[in-house]
């Protein structure tokens, strides 16, 4: 098992005694075949029981998996004839935020995902999956042709946040970021985004205002990360696994605090362990919801959008605040009357 972590070491020592017994079978020609057979039942068993159980910070290793599949993976085995399409028309092109056409099963569709490098080389030229403002102006063009013609929107979220350099700032990060936080929410074409490894911050906000918003079983959905929350909170990043169990940014916690709308599930010990499998977990789950919208009018998909995130979180008032609001409160016309009558 090729880049494992601590809590796989258990399964990788059973594996490691398959591969003995294996490899004994071939030159001392010995049967181990009932003993190969057990060993590979107490694997599965002792997978189920450690993928089963995983904490918050486990999920987020897995979740930065370097053999996990990136947005141009998915793309490959979900989508037909994607063409993809460059620029903003403002400053350039940027590689870390891949937009283009496509169809899936027929339906034609904008897709957006953050992309990331395998190799040094590809990182850099992917800037490790963060966008510049470019990318987030291209992002919002590709909406506005899908919404000219119709088209769902397919974002694929796996960043570590907008990519926070000087040049970024001063070609307008922010300002990008929040555009596009405002004319998504608008857009009268559904739009559903998909996290697939990383969510952080304001970088995955900057693609994610959907009408379901969906998370994959092993990734998470965060304002920061946790390093970057235990370095300002704890002043010590090495609490990032304390940090990650509190903020609550699994897709468990987030789906019980209905900030998403579905987990997609993942083969044991993650996506990487079966491309393929969660690839065809997150097409059907998109077929589901593309002819849930097919029959929606313009206003009901934007006013769907609207209302879910307006809905998020539960809100309190003070007792003092509600005591000002009531002797404000203008009286209606029976409380009028009632009044005049004790005069």
């Amino acid at each position: 098992m090729n880049n494992s972590f601590d809590f796989e070491q258990p399964i990788i020592e059973i594996e490691k005694k398959i591969d003995g017994l294996k490899t004994s079978s071939g030159t001392d020609g010995v049967d181990y075949s009932e003993q190969i057979e057990d060993l590979e039942k107490k694997k599965q068993e002792l997978k189920q029981k450690i993928y089963a159980s995983l904490t918050p910070w486990q999920r987020i290793q897995i979740a930065r998996h370097p053999q996990r599949p990136y947005s141009t993976d998915y793309i490959k085995i979900i989508f037909e004839d994607f063409i993809e399409l460059h620029g903003d028309r403002v400053f350039g092109d940027d590689s870390a935020l891949l937009c283009g056409m496509a169809s899936i099963d027929g339906r034609p569709v904008m897709v957006i995902g953050h992309q990331k490098g395998r190799t040094l080389q590809e990182n850099m030229d992917r800037n490790f999956g963060m966008a510049h403002p470019e990318g987030y102006r291209k992002a919002m063009r590709v909406m506005n042709l899908a919404q000219k013609f119709n088209r769902p929107i397919i974002t694929f979220i796996d960043t570590s946040g907008a990519y926070p350099g000087i040049a970024a700032e001063e070609r307008g990060q922010a300002e990008a970021i929040a555009g596009n936080l405002r004319d998504m929410s608008d857009l009268k074409v559904p739009v559903f985004s998909i996290v697939i490894g990383e969510g952080g911050s304001g970088g995955a906000l900057g693609i994610g205002v959907a009408n379901k918003v969906l998370m994959l079983e092993n990734s998470y959905y965060s304002v920061i990360s946790p390093e970057g929350c235990a370095a300002i909170l704890f002043r010590d990043g090495s609490k990032a696994m304390e940090a990650a169990k509190a903020m609550k940014i699994t897709a468990g916690d987030l789906l019980n605090l209905k900030v998403i709308d579905e987990i997609i599930k993942e083969p044991l010990g993650g996506a990487h362990e079966d491309p393929e499998k969660t690839a065809s977990n997150i097409k059907a789950v998109l077929n589901k919801y593309l002819k849930q919208y097919e029959d929606m009018t313009s206003k009901e998909i934007a006013d769907d959008r609207y209302g879910k995130f307006r809905n998020m979180g539960i809100f309190s008032e003070p007792e003092t605040v509600k005591k000002v609001k009531e002797k404000t409160k203008k009286p209606s016309g029976k409380t009028k009357e009632k009044a005049n009558k004790k005069k």
